[in-house]
C-alpha cells in the first residue's frame, strides 16, 4: 500500500493542483482583466461560475468513458484539452467569450476529480481511504498556496500581453505537459503497474476482496440502473452541494477581499496562500482521524461547521488580522469536510455503479461552484459589501453538518477502525 501510494499519490496531487489552478485563477485574474474587459462583478461571477454547468453535463459520460477507455488515456486527453482552453482564456474579449471560455473549460475537465476518486478505490482499502483522499484533495490548497503567490507575482509582468493574460497562459502550460507525462506514469490499475511485483499486486486484491465482505451489511449497489434508483445516492449530493458552494465562494472571491482590505498583488497572494496552507493540515489530519476511528459523518460534520464559523467571522470581523484568520478557518473546515465526505459514496458504490455515481454526485455538488461565485457576486452588488454573502455561505456550511449526520446515522453504521497501517 505505501508502495503504491508513494507512486501514485504525488503524481495525482500534481495533476489536481494543474487542474484546480487553471479553474481558479481567475479570482486572481480579475483583480486586472475585470477593467480590461469592463465586467461588471456580477458578470465577472456568472463566467467564474458557468465553468460548472459543463462539468455538470458532461461529468457522467465522461466518468463512463475513463472505466472504458482506462485511466491512462482518458486523463491524458481530459489534461491536455483543458490546458489548451485555459491558456485560450487569455484571448478572451469581453463577457460572453469569457463565459463561453469558460463553459469549454469545464466541458474538457469533466471527469477528473471523481475519476481520480474512482482510480483510488481501484488501489486503496476503506478502511484507509479517507488518508489517502485527503492526501490527493490536499493539490487542492495546495494549488493555491503555490498558485496565490505564483499568480500575485505574474500579474506584475507586463509586455505584449498583460499581466493576468501572462499568467494564464504560463499557468496552462503545465497541464498540458503533465497529461501527456500520464500516459507513462499512470497505471490503468494494479494488475498493469509494472513497478509491483506479484505478491504485492495480491496484496492489494486481497485487501480490497476483504472490503466485499461488508458489501451485504451496507447495501452496496453495482449497476447504474441500480444506482439511479437509490436514494443515498442522490441524498449524499445534499451535504456535497453545500460545501462545494462555500468552497468556490470562497476560492474566487477571497483573492478580492483580501485585496479590497488594501493589500498589494503579491501581498494579496501570500495571505490567501496561507489559508490554503492551514487547510492542508486539517484534511491531513482529519484524514487520519477518520480513518482511526471508524468515523465518517462526525468528521464532515465538525469541519463543516469549522468553515462556517470561519466565514461568518470573515463576514463580522473588521480587523485584518481577524478576517484572514477566519479566512484560515473557514478553508481548513471546508476542504477538511470535503476530504472525509469521499468516503462515504466509495463505501456504498462498486463497479459501474461507481462509475457513474461519484460522477452524479460530484456533478450535481459542483452546481455550487456556479451558484457559491454568482450569489456571492450578486450580494456585493445589491448591498455594497461582502458581509451577506459570507453568512449566506456560512449557512450552506451548517445545511451540510447537519445533513451528512442525518445521513450517516441513516444509511451508513460506525465501521469498525481498519489496523492495517500503510507502509
Amino acid at each position: 500500500m505505501g508502495k503504491a501510494a508513494w507512486r501514485l499519490i504525488p503524481l495525482m496531487m500534481l495533476m489536481y493542483v494543474a487542474s484546480f489552478l487553471d479553474r481558479v485563477n481567475i479570482g486572481f485574474a480579475a483583480l486586472q482583466m475585470n477593467a480590461d474587459l469592463g465586467l461588471t462583478e456580477a458578470q465577472y461571477g456568472f463566467a467564474a461560475g458557468i465553468f460548472f454547468w459543463g462539468y455538470f453535463l458532461f461529468e457522467v459520460p465522461s466518468n463512463l468513458l475513463l472505466q472504458r477507455f482506462g485511466a491512462r488515456l482518458w486523463m491524458c486527453r481530459i489534461m491536455v484539452s483543458w490546458g489548451l482552453l485555459s491558456m485560450a482564456t487569455a484571448f478572451a474579449q469581453g463577457p460572453v467569450s469569457l463565459s463561453i471560455l469558460r463553459f469549454l473549460l469545464g466541458v474538457a475537465e469533466a471527469g477528473l476529480y471523481p475519476g481520480m476518486i474512482l482510480y483510488m478505490t481501484y488501489w486503496f482499502p476503506q478502511g484507509t481511504r479517507a488518508r489517502f483522499i485527503a492526501l490527493f484533495l490536499a493539490a487542492v490548497p495546495l494549488s493555491n498556496v503555490i498558485g496565490a503567490p505564483l499568480s500575485g507575482w505574474l500579474l506584475g509582468f507586463e509586455g505584449y500581453f498583460r499581466g493576468w493574460q501572462n499568467m494564464l497562459l504560463i499557468e496552462g502550460l503545465p497541464s498540458v505537459l503533465l497529461g501527456l507525462s500520464v500516459l507513462w506514469l499512470l497505471p490503468d490499475g494494479p494488475e498493469k503497474a509494472k513497478w509491483l511485483t506479484a505478491e504485492e499486486k495480491a496484496i492489494i486484491a486481497a485487501r480490497l476482496a476483504a472490503d466485499r465482505k461488508d458489501d451485504a451489511k451496507l447495501g452496496t449497489v453495482h449497476g447504474f440502473g441500480e444506482m439511479l434508483r437509490d436514494r443515498r445516492v442522490w441524498i449524499l449530493m445534499i451535504p456535497d452541494f453545500c460545501i462545494v458552494i462555500g468552497l468556490y465562494a470562497l476560492s474566487l472571491w477571497m483573492p478580492l477581499m483580501v485585496s479590497a482590505m488594501g493589500f498589494s498583488h503579491i501581498e494579496t497572494g501570500w495571505l490567501v496562500a496561507l489559508a490554503y496552507f492551514t487547510a492542508i493540515a486539517a484534511m491531513v489530519l482529519l484524514g487520519l482521524s477518520s480513518d482511526r476511528r471508524g468515523e465518517r459523518a462526525g468528521h464532515v460534520a465538525f469541519a463543516a461547521l469549522m468553515g462556517a464559523a470561519g466565514l461568518t467571522g470573515a463576514a463580522l470581523f473588521r480587523d485584518p488580522v481577524l478576517v484572514i484568520a477566519s479566512f484560515c478557518l473557514a478553508a481548513s473546515g471546508i476542504y477538511g469536510a470535503l476530504a472525509v465526505f469521499w468516503t462515504l459514496p466509495t463505501a456504498l458504490l462498486r463497479g459501474t455503479a461507481a462509475a457513474a455515481g461519484l460522477a452524479l454526485i460530484n456533478s450535481f455538488a459542483n452546481l455550487g461552484g456556479f451558484f457559491g461565485p454568482s450569489i456571492t457576486g450578486w450580494l456585493r452588488t445589491l448591498t455594497g459589501d461582502y458581509v451577506l454573502g459570507l453568512l449566506v455561505m456560512a449557512g450552506m456550511l451548517g445545511l451540510a453538518a447537519v445533513s451528512v449526520l442525518l445521513i450517516g446515522w441513516a444509511f451508513f453504521p460506525r465501521a469498525a477502525p481498519h489496523l492495517e497501517k500503510a507502509a
